[in-house]
């Protein structure tokens, strides 16, 4: 029995997560994500799929993100209804996520055809809130360290990531006629030290390893963000400005609402309105009173409520609520998705807010290329959003120590985990050129076999086991 991957998205990208292992005649995939940032990425979102979507027998999902699961209604549509693996936590997540997906593309479409700036005469989303809903009987959920038949060649075992709410570390097992082999996908993997969630959990062995390498140049301190956030907000406040906190709605919201009710208790920042302005932020946040042990915040309501909840925490849940956020002049700090700034109710705030020199943007996580969140990072004079270039004359921060992503260090830390080498290692998920320096790290500490996949790239991983 011979087994191939083909690298279908998330080979020279960040986003697109999606591998294609094909073992003897079982097919399936390892996440199924949206392409997201630069447009020549994008447009891969709507060529034709590269196989047919009903010859895959299943889907494994790492985690919830939409560069790791947002294609899966369009490929629904296309013709797959096999089952999609995830852990607990990530189906309900996905629920939430991919709805507001199809609803945020939806909106696009109409938008475009409204204001004419599409060169479609009548454009449409990719999927619809309909299509989205059509994949939720497919998920069947699963539990950490629970070891499941995906075929009668294949189980999976998923394992704690430590990046988001039931993010994981994938374990595939190939039994062959002869002998059974190992594939790991780390998917994202997440810090040593955070305050909410577990770190990543060590595996030791593997024959095939497929690493993500978003941070695999760079350090990212991971010292308590405090300090830096108790400064930036009340430089804003001092300015007489609002701090807006464009933010993942899941764990990066939940992390900045930890570390703002904490520095209110002590004093360090007034105590203002914390406007938490994203519907599934909101939903997200009650999936961690849901899920305590899949955290490290507290088993009990009470234990969470004392966490995260200021005294005047206040959930945004109608477009009217986050418009009247528009009339707020000082001392409020506003908190709103996408954290890429690539579409969501943050694009209102940002076309109203980036002019303003009083108002502060706080940068809190990785932002890929192409982004409008990448542009304010890269200082760029003027950022374009529905149709026009909004200048920007608002201050900009950056706190690198929020990223949910483990850096250079703690990858290699990782990697150390493994007490035999892996007969091939694939750097997946991250930009050229940090793919081949990354890499070329990789070979000169550890002597590993390393690739760097490109799209569309086949490997032959095993033959005849």
């Amino acid at each position: 029995m011979d087994v191939r991957v083909k690298f279908l998205g998330g080979a020279g990208s960040v986003t697109g997560s999606r591998y294609l292992f094909t073992v003897g005649n079982f097919r399936f995939m390892l996440d199924c994500g949206l392409f997201q940032g630069l447009k020549p990425l994008r447009v891969r979102n709507w060529e034709a799929f590269p196989v047919d979507p009903s010859t895959i027998d299943a889907v494994v999902v790492s985690h919830a993100h939409i560069d790791h699961t947002g294609y899966l209604p369009k490929l629904v549509k296309e013709g797959f209804n096999g089952p999609i693996y995830c852990t607990a936590p990530t189906a309900d997540l996905m629920e939430i996520m991919l709805l507001d997906s199809a609803k945020l593309q939806e909106e696009e479409a109409a938008f475009a055809k409204k204001k004419g700036y599409s060169r479609h005469e009548n454009p449409q989303p990719l999927y619809t809130e309909q299509d989205a809903r059509s994949t939720f009987p497919l998920f069947r959920a699963c539990g950490y360290d629970e070891r499941i038949s995906i075929s009668d060649r294949v189980d999976i075992v998923y394992r704690d990531a430590g990046h988001l709410l039931g993010s994981a570390i994938v374990e595939v097992f190939i039994k062959g006629d002869n002998q059974t082999k190992k594939i790991v996908f780390s998917g994202d993997l997440g810090r040593y030290k955070q305050a909410m969630l577990n770190p990543p959990t060590t595996i030791t062995e593997a024959d095939i390893l497929l690493i993500e390498s978003t941070y695999g140049d760079r350090e990212n301190p991971d010292e308590d963000p405090s300090h830096d956030l108790a400064r930036i907000v009340n430089d804003t406040f001092a300015r007489g400005g609002v701090l807006v906190i464009p933010a993942f709605a899941v764990g990066r919201t939940q992390t900045l609402m930890l570390h703002l009710r904490r520095l209110m208790q002590e004093d360090a920042i007034p105590d203002v309105p914390v406007y938490v302005d994203s519907p599934m932020a909101i939903s997200a946040t009650y999936l961690f009173y849901k899920y305590p042990e899949y955290h490290r915040m507290g088993t009990t309501t009470q234990d969470l409520a004392r966490e995260i909840e200021t005294n005047m925490l206040v959930m945004v849940k109608s477009s009217e609520h986050s418009r009247m956020l528009n009339t707020l002049s000082s001392k409020a700090i506003i908190i709103s998705s996408s954290g890429m700034m690539t579409g969501g109710r943050i694009l209102h705030h940002m076309y109203h807010r980036l002019r303003n020199p009083h108002d502060t943007f706080l940068i809190a996580g990785y932002q890929a290329e192409g982004t409008r969140g990448r542009s304010l990072l890269n200082k760029e004079p003027t950022i374009k959003m529905f149709g026009e270039e909004v200048p920007v004359k608002c201050k900009v921060e950056f706190i690198s120590s929020m990223s949910g992503h483990a850096d250079r260090s703690e990858l290699f830390q990782w990697m150390e985990g493994f007490k035999e080498k892996p007969k091939m290692v694939f750097t997946v998920h991250g930009e050229s050129p940090v793919l081949e320096t990354y890499a070329q790290a990789i070979r000169d500490k550890f002597g590993w076999q390393v690739f760097v996949p490109q799209y569309m790239e086949s490997f032959s991983l095993f033959e005849g086991i």
